[in-house]
Formats: structure tokens, C-alpha cells, sequence
């Protein structure tokens, strides 16, 4: 088979992008060592950039988004991988310059590629995705620096987007009492079926009040907003506490002080998903497939094809979208 659907953002001549479901050729696929056959991917915010013509994602167009990918590999020259093994592969550059997972076919390094780990199916490894490797980035860091259950409550901001109702999920799974952050009062019930055990809205967690330190409430954070409300937090953790961060989507911005750090011994633990090491990538998906396996993946996601993509990408930049997106890209 020579040619492949996919998605593909065009700009045309009015200096609009434009989505279109459409025909490729393999042989235009970049450069790469495992030709894979993609069963399954998943939506994140940067695909939903990347579809609008956002320079800082994706700089040349036309353009197949799609950071996340599960399937079978075709073709490979790298011995490590084979014909007919199932597969994932999940950012680096993946749908960003990089031609995309929303489409039936992706040509990558071999360094990006991770066989799908025992205990995984291809569309659990998708509803999970980028968004489940960095939760568990973000859980991974907290427990190694001493976060546990009966420290006190963890808090979890964008509760309701993909890194933060995996999050909500998984933290639950390990006992932790999770306090979650959403501007989505009708997710309230899914986040508690997930396990959370309190559910406060993003205005009782922005302090304008200027003081440096507040009530020390939380041993813990995952936070994917920064902004004034991980400042906030910041200021309410308690002794030797820490917020993961990993995430700006209020602001890239910090209005804090040292005080929380150096009254409290709190720490700011910096999350990267894209680039990090594969080493820690193969110990966060094995997490991911066995103890913190979650059994609940169902209540998660919701699966749509790749026609249904382009809407589902407008409902997340209009900020209306919670959960996770399974794109079956085999029929």
C-alpha cells in the first residue's frame, strides 16, 4: 500500500489553516528506522495547536498533527524492532514537526519507539499517551521526594484535561487523598468515581491576598496550569512538601517568593515530558502497566474516529473538552 487517510492542515491562500481528511503517500513520510501502521492515537492541546497553524508547535505546513501513537510496526531497520510487534510512541517530536499519529501510517527513529509493555493493550496505551507518561512523570517525582499518603492531601489543578484526571486516577489508586481543581462543575461526579475526595473550584485556589505564606493544607501537588494558582499552592503546602509542575496552560508566569522553600522546605519539581530520558520512560510505562494499572480506563475515554477529530479539536481551544480522546484510526 502506497498510499495512507490522514489529517492534514493546509494554510491557505487567505492565511487560514485548514483540516482536511485526506490521501498521502508513504514514500513522503520523513526519514526514520520503523515504518509503523497506527492503530490507535489520542488528542492532546499540542495537537490542537498544531491544527490552527501555531509556529511554536509546528512551524512548516501542510502538516499531519498527532504526538501520540500506538501500532504494528511494517518495516524496520533498526534490530530491535520487528515486523508484526506492537508498538508506542508517545512526543518527542512526534506531531509536531514531525510528521503525525493522526493518520494510518508514521515513519520514526528507532529511539522514539517503546514495544508495548506486558499488560497493555494498544488502545489502553493510547488513553493513556503522553498525558498518562507525564502523570506519571509527575507521581514518580513526588514519591521520590517523600510524598506519601499519610503526609496529607495531594491537590491535582486541571483536573478534568488528560494529565490531570490520570493523575486524580492514579494518585486515588495509591491511597492518597486527592483533592481536585476544575472549572467543570459537571465533572464533579466523574472525578469522584475516580476517586477524588474533594472537588474545589480554580477561584478558591487563585489567593490575591499578597501574603508570602498561607495555612499549610496540602503535602503535595500536581499542577499543569502554573501561573497564580501553583503559586498559591506553593504557599499552602505543608513542611517538606512539593508541587510537580508540568504545565502553563494559565500562565507561564510565577508571582511567588523564596518563603515556601526556605520556611517550609518545600520544592518545585520541573516535569518534561518530550525530551526526557527513555530510561525513565520504560519505568514509568511499566508503572503504568502493572501496580499502577488503572482498571477504570472506561470512565477516562471516549473513542472517535478520525473524522471526528477536527470538532473534538475545537471543543479543547474552546476549553470544553475533559477526558481523553481515543482516536481508532483502524477500522
Amino acid at each position: 500500500m502506497s498510499q495512507f487517510k490522514a489529517l492534514v492542515v493546509s494554510e491557505n491562500a487567505e492565511k487560514q489553516y485548514v483540516r482536511t481528511i485526506t490521501q498521502r503517500n508513504i514514500e513522503d513520510l520523513p526519514a526514520g528506522e520503523v515504518l509503523i501502521k497506527v492503530h490507535y492515537s489520542t488528542l492532546n492541546y499540542k495537537d490542537a495547536l498544531s491544527s490552527i497553524g501555531n509556529k511554536g508547535v509546528t512551524r512548516n505546513y501542510p502538516h499531519t498533527p498527532g504526538i501520540d501513537a500506538s501500532g504494528v510496526v511494517v518495516e524496520s531497520t533498526d534490530a530491535n524492532f520487528s515486523i508484526g510487534q506492537e508498538v508506542l510512541v508517545t512526543s518527542y517530536d512526534l506531531g509536531m514537526n514531525t510528521s503525525g499519529a493522526l493518520a494510518e501510517y508514521i515513519r520514526v527513529p528507532a529511539k522514539w519507539v517503546i514495544a508495548l509493555p506486558a499488560g497493555l493493550s494498544l488502545s489502553e496505551a493510547m488513553i493513556l499517551g503522553t498525558a498518562g507518561l507525564t502523570a506519571g512523570l509527575c507521581i514518580d517525582a513526588l514519591l521520590k521526594y517523600g510524598v506519601s499518603p499519610e503526609k496529607g492531601k495531594i491537590i491535582v489543578t486541571g483536573s478534568t484535561g488528560g494529565v490531570g484526571i490520570l493523575s486524580v486516577a492514579i494518585l486515588a489508586k495509591l491511597g492518597f487523598e486527592v483533592v481536585a481543581v476544575t472549572g467543570k462543575p459537571e465533572a464533579a461526579e466523574l472525578l469522584q468515581r475516580l476517586g477524588a475526595t474533594e472537588i474545589i473550584s480554580r477561584e478558591s485556589l487563585n489567593d490575591t491576598s499578597g501574603r508570602p505564606m498561607l495555612k499549610s493544607i496540602y503535602a503535595g501537588a500536581v499542577d499543569t496550569v502554573g501561573g497564580n494558582i501553583l503559586a498559591t499552592i506553593l504557599k499552602s503546602l505543608h513542611y517538606g512538601g512539593a508541587a510537580a509542575a508540568c504545565g502553563l496552560v494559565a500562565s507561564p508566569d510565577l508571582p511567588t517568593s523564596v518563603f515556601p522553600f526556605i520556611l517550609r522546605g518545600n520544592a518545585l519539581l520541573g516535569i518534561d515530558s518530550a525530551e526526557c530520558p527513555m530510561s525513565k520512560r520504560l519505568e514509568i510505562w511499566q508503572h503504568l502497566a502493572s501496580d499502577w494499572k488503572l482498571d477504570n480506563l472506561d470512565l477516562i475515554s471516549h473513542e472517535i474516529g478520525l473524522e471526528e477529530v477536527p470538532a473534538k479539536l475545537d471543543l479543547m481551544l474552546e476549553g470544553k473538552s475533559f477526558g481523553k480522546s481515543l482516536v481508532k484510526i483502524i477500522d
